[in-house]
């Protein structure tokens, strides 16, 4: 109950100094995993929406917007993500100087979350191009043929299709970019009055009780976890875009981990 909501303020305010305790670690850990979610689920509901427009930049014949979208997607995914934040602190550090107004980007809650939505953008931009350049012509003429056009057609027929062709590369993404919150409070951005996420908290533990068998196991419980209600929470969307194709063209979800990345 001390350290429930420790990592956002609520309860004990300070950390565990001696006789740490199993129930201890579990809570303090768990509780990381808040800002987790929350770097996760934010980046994630933005970056969605971005990752369209890239995608669609990317298909445009307008050249302006084709290479926007085509450079976008080069820098995010050509440089880590670990360097990003780097680059990003110390970037929001001198707006700091220029104006008090940009104050909260150097923030982990605001400043971790741009660059987080920023780089699965670029990522899953990719993801909806490749699905938006594999949708089968057939369905295209079909749309041509019914006299479907301009906006009308993209809401009823590319879209959709899309969308059902790259989910289940896009549910890697969103696993990924849940893993990749561990990296926050690693990075530039430094937690506030020891408000971290769950790697702040284990690696608080490892540090203290020179064994990091317990607290780090802890964490990838955690995270399997969080995988798996990501799997079953996208699993479920992905049934409701394939909901009326014949049972063997259905894809299966499948984890598939980004060794290269």
């Amino acid at each position: 109950m001390d350290y429930g909501l420790r990592s956002i303020g609520i309860g004990e305010r300070l950390l565990p100094r001696t006789d740490f305790t199993l129930c201890q670690q579990f809570t303090l850990i768990g509780s990381g995993m808040i800002w987790n979610i929350y770097f996760g689920v934010l980046a994630l509901a933005a970056g969605f929406f971005l990752s369209i427009t890239v995608a669609l930049g990317k298909a445009a014949r307008n050249p302006v917007a084709r290479k926007s979208a085509e450079w976008f997607i080069f820098i995010f995914r050509g440089s880590p993500l670990f360097i990003q934040f780097f680059f990003a602190y110390f970037a929001f550090l001198s707006l700091k100087q220029v104006s008090p107004i940009f104050d909260p980007l150097t923030s982990a809650a605001l400043g971790a979350t741009i660059v987080l939505f920023l780089n699965t953008s670029a990522y899953a931009g990719e993801i909806f191009f490749g699905a938006l350049k594999s949708i089968p012509k057939g369905d295209l003429e079909a749309a041509d043929a019914y006299g479907l056009m301009g906006w009308k057609r993209f809401r009823r027929i590319t879209f959709p299709t899309m969308l059902r062709l790259a989910w289940p590369a896009y549910t890697n993404e969103a696993i990924f970019l849940f893993h990749a919150t561990a990296l926050v409070f690693f990075s530039g951005f430094p937690a506030w009055q020891q408000r971290g996420d769950a790697l702040y908290y284990a690696s608080y533990f490892a540090d203290k009780t020179f064994n990091p068998f317990v607290p780090y196991p802890i964490l990838a419980f955690y995270f399997i976890l969080l995988t798996l209600t990501v799997i079953t929470v996208f699993g479920a969307i992905n049934r409701r875009l394939t909901r009326h194709l014949p049972q063997e063209y259905r894809p299966r979800m499948r984890l598939r981990p980004m060794l290269v990345r």
